[in-house]
C-alpha cells in the first residue's frame, strides 16, 4: 500500500468514526435554504413562515407571522442536531433571534423560548413524545437581536440538571419525566429538537407573533478519545512518512 493510499484510507477511518458521533457541529444561517428546519404555518392562510433576506444577522433569517399560542421552529432531519447526546461529554446549542412584534389584543408582551429535545420512541402511551427543555431567555419587541444559547455539561446526568424541566411525567407532579426515563435516556435518542414558546405543561394566550431566528447552531465537545485516535493517526502516518524516506535513501 502506497503512503497516500495508507493516509487517504486512515483519514476516512477517523473521518467515520466522528460521524458515528451524532450530534456535531453545525451552523445553520439560511443562506442555504432551512436545511431541514420546520417552521410553523397559520390554519386560517394569514401569515406565514419563510426566508427573509433583509433582516437576518449577517445573513438571511427565518421568519415567523402568525396568529396563534405560540411560536415554534424544528427540525427532525438535520442530522447535525439529532441523534444521540450521549456520545459526546458536553454539548452547547443556541440561535440568534428577533421579536419584531408579540401583541396580545393591542398590548406588547414577552414570552419565554425554550429548547425542546424529543424522543418519540419510547413515550407514555397517552401522549407523543417524551423530551427534556430549558428556558433559554425572554424574547420581547424591545430586544432586538439577541443570542440564547445553552451548554449541556453532562450529557450522561440521570437526574435533571439544574434549569432542566421535563414532559411525559405524571400531572401534579410539574415538569418531570416519566418513571423510567432520565435526563440521558432522552439525549441518547433525540428524534427531534424544537425552539419554541409554547412551554411543555404549560398554556399560553393567543397573540400576534412576528418573530425571526438565524444561526441555528450546535457545538459539540469530542470525546478525549477522538483526540487520541488523531493525535495517533497523525503520528503514525508521520511513522510511515519517515519510514518510506529512509527506505527512499
Amino acid at each position: 500500500m502506497t503512503l497516500n493510499k495508507a493516509m487517504m484510507v486512515l483519514a476516512l477511518s477517523l473521518a467515520g468514526g466522528a460521524a458515528m458521533a451524532v450530534p456535531h457541529s453545525a451552523t445553520v444561517d439560511f443562506s442555504k435554504g432551512q436545511e431541514g428546519w420546520w417552521a410553523m404555518q397559520p390554519l386560517n392562510g394569514v401569515g406565514g413562515s419563510g426566508i427573509d433576506h433583509n433582516m437576518g444577522v449577517g445573513a438571511p433569517a427565518l421568519r415567523t407571522v402568525i396568529d396563534n399560542f405560540g411560536v415554534s421552529w424544528g427540525t427532525h432531519s438535520n442530522q447535525a442536531f439529532l441523534g444521540d447526546y450521549t456520545k459526546l461529554p458536553g454539548v452547547t446549542i443556541g440561535l440568534d433571534i428577533s421579536a419584531q412584534q408579540i401583541d396580545f389584543f393591542g398590548q406588547e408582551v414577552s414570552r419565554d423560548l425554550v429548547v425542546e429535545l424529543r424522543d418519540y420512541d419510547n413515550k407514555p402511551a397517552d401522549l407523543p413524545y417524551t423530551s427534556v427543555f430549558y428556558n433559554l431567555g425572554s424574547i420581547d419587541s424591545t430586544k432586538g437581536w439577541q443570542h440564547l444559547s445553552v451548554t449541556i455539561g453532562d450529557t450522561n446526568s440521570l437526574a435533571l440538571p439544574a434549569g432542566w424541566g421535563g414532559y411525559g411525567g405524571p400531572d401534579g407532579q410539574g415538569p418531570t419525566l416519566p418513571s423510567g426515563r432520565t435526563f440521558a435516556s432522552v439525549l441518547a435518542s433525540v428524534d427531534e429538537i424544537v425552539f419554541t414558546t409554547l412551554k411543555p405543561g404549560y398554556f399560553f394566550d393567543y397573540a400576534r407573533y412576528d418573530v425571526a431566528i438565524d444561526n441555528l447552531s450546535i457545538t459539540a465537545v469530542p470525546e478525549p478519545s477522538t483526540y487520541g485516535m488523531l493525535i495517533g493517526g497523525l503520528g503514525l502516518v508521520g511513522w510511515m512518512a519517515r519510514r518510506k524516506s529512509r527506505a527512499a535513501a
